[in-house]
């Protein structure tokens, strides 16, 4: 009989490393996956050690369209069956967007996009036959207006939203859950990689990724969309009544690079 795990994408930091620390809490068997293998087998040795849980560990690159295919088919064979999906893997660049690479803004689009919602088209039949199971994918405050200097992942992000949401619906009466969780400013790895200018951010604005993680998981059947943390949920309530236009200069001033 197979095994129900958890799985959890981009687990080898941020919010993917708190979600998995947070969940082995409950006692819940994990998969991790990044491409990382070092970082992953170190969590998962901590894992296992410190909760006693059975923690497995698959390195895919999720960007390359033949490892979705290739990961459902690993889970297959060591006999996992995926209860709870966590599509949190994804990355987001900054800058004028004439100016950046289009083959990364493209990869960006695979990994933000295409993966997750592939990964979420083999895993999920099975979570419907079975009557239980839950989709989370990690989108962010980004979703809910333009982002000058960060267009691309603004707009994968808001992608994952209206999916989650569209999804959600679909599932109703099916005994399977979607949560899209949306963090505002959280202290990752994400703004280093991302080249973010932060020193314009006040400290009250920022969450943990365990204070992320911890809310998420609570949420959990609670409705298809989490904004994490009060101020966040305001901010987004009041986006809604003000013109797009101006929201995204609003952004703009906010995220626009030194050099940009």
């Amino acid at each position: 009989m197979a095994q129900d795990v958890t799985l959890i994408t981009g687990a080898s930091s941020g919010i993917g490393e708190a979600l998995a620390r947070r969940l082995a809490r409950d006692g819940r068997p994990l998969a991790l996956v990044a491409r990382r293998t070092d970082r992953l087998e170190a969590l998962a040795s901590e894992l296992r050690s410190g909760q006693g849980l059975d923690v497995h560990v698959v390195a895919q690159d999720l960007i390359r369209p033949d490892s979705r295919r290739a990961l459902a088919e690993e889970m297959d064979r060591r006999g996992l069956a995926v209860d709870w999906l966590i599509n949190n893997a994804g990355f987001g660049t900054v800058g004028r967007f004439w100016k950046l690479p289009v083959e990364r803004e493209l990869e960006e689009l695979r990994l933000n996009v295409e993966a997750l919602v592939e990964l979420t088209g083999r895993f999920l039949p099975a979570m419907v036959r079975r009557g239980r199971g839950l989709v989370m994918n990690v989108a962010s405050m980004a979703a809910f207006a333009p982002a000058p200097y960060m267009s691309t992942y603004a707009a994968t992000k808001a992608f994952v939203v209206s999916f989650s949401e569209g999804l959600a619906a679909e599932l109703r009466d099916t005994g399977v859950n979607v949560l899209c969780v949306c963090p505002g400013f959280t202290r990752t790895e994400f703004q280093d990689k991302a080249h973010v200018e932060t020193a314009t951010i006040p400290n009250f604005a920022w969450m943990t990724a365990d204070a992320v993680a911890d809310e998420a998981v609570r949420a959990v059947g609670r409705g298809p969309v989490l904004v994490n943390g009060l101020m966040n949920r305001m901010t987004a309530a009041a986006a809604h009544f003000v013109p797009r236009g101006v929201m995204a200069r609003i952004v703009g001033g906010m995220m626009k690079p030194g050099a940009a």
